[in-house]
């Protein structure tokens, strides 16, 4: 009995230390620490064609926000500042953060009131709204058209659930752990359309020309880079760092290089 008792308290004092390592870690001064140690970790998304997409040959991740990501670094650390990268989900990047496994967050996330509540925002930095992806040819031609005979697929942790339920409220909701997850349902007949941001779907619809984007967009969905509770000076850091982007014709040339032929997502 003597060993059970001693066995349950050695467990509990585990508990107990790794969660004051996480409370710890996540209550850091994270400018202070990023100049210690030269870097910045960042949460971002794998899966997402044109923001965030693992290269399989190079096995780098590239897109939008990861050269805004690089770019913020650079302005805050300097030339030799390192912008480390952590693969995040809408569903598992705000946890992360809160755990202080990653310094920041820029994953095509969406400024809420409700993510406000747990979390702090940069200043915009793109601009996007949600749309659907449809099968060219299909009778879906805008969010008007889904009916409870339609299945939408979306994405776990993201607003689009919200969005497409109140766009359409007798139509199927289907959630999917990632963005490539819904895409290969839509292929293979699970669903009707995917609905998120139009930027994302903009991504997909790159990879096979037999898809669509129809309708326009019907929500505002502003992209921030989310930075934890009490970091006040990391995220004036990066507000000033953003704003240096566009004064200086950095931010533009990062948005041309991936969105060459449309400025609708341009941040002011």
């Amino acid at each position: 009995m003597k060993k059970i008792y001693t066995m349950l308290l050695l467990l509990a004092t585990v508990i107990t230390l790794g969660a004051c390592k996480s409370s710890s870690a996540a209550s850091q001064d994270i400018l202070t620490t990023a100049k210690e140690t030269n870097q910045i970790v960042w949460g971002v998304k794998n899966d997402t064609k044109l923001f965030g997409l693992m290269d399989i040959s190079s096995r780098e991740v590239k897109g939008f926000d990861i050269d805004i990501a690089k770019a913020i670094t650079e302005e805050i650390l300097g030339r030799d500042g390192n912008a480390v990268f952590v693969e995040v989900t809408s569903k598992t990047r705000i946890p992360l953060l809160k755990n202080g496994n990653i310094d920041a967050i820029i994953a095509t996330m969406t400024i809420t009131d409700e993510r406000k509540k747990q979390v702090d925002f940069s200043d915009v930095y793109f601009d996007a709204g949600q749309s659907l992806l449809v099968a060219k040819g299909s009778p879906i031609t805008n969010v008007k058209d889904l009916t409870a005979n339609d299945t939408v697929l979306v994405v776990k942790g993201s607003t689009s659930a919200d969005n497409i339920r109140k766009a359409a409220p007798d139509v199927k909701v289907l959630e999917m752990e990632n963005y490539s997850e819904a895409f290969t349902a839509l292929q293979a007949g699970q669903g009707d359309a995917v609905s998120t941001d139009n930027a994302i779907l903009l991504g997909m619809a790159s990879e096979n020309d037999n898809y669509t984007l129809v309708g326009g967009t019907f929500t505002n969905e502003p992209y921030g880079i989310a930075i934890n509770k009490g970091q006040e000076s990391f995220l004036n850091a990066v507000n000033d760092a953003l704003r240096t982007l566009h004064t200086n014709g950095t931010y533009d040339k990062i948005y041309d290089k991936w969105f060459p032929n449309d400025d609708s997502g341009k941040a002011e």
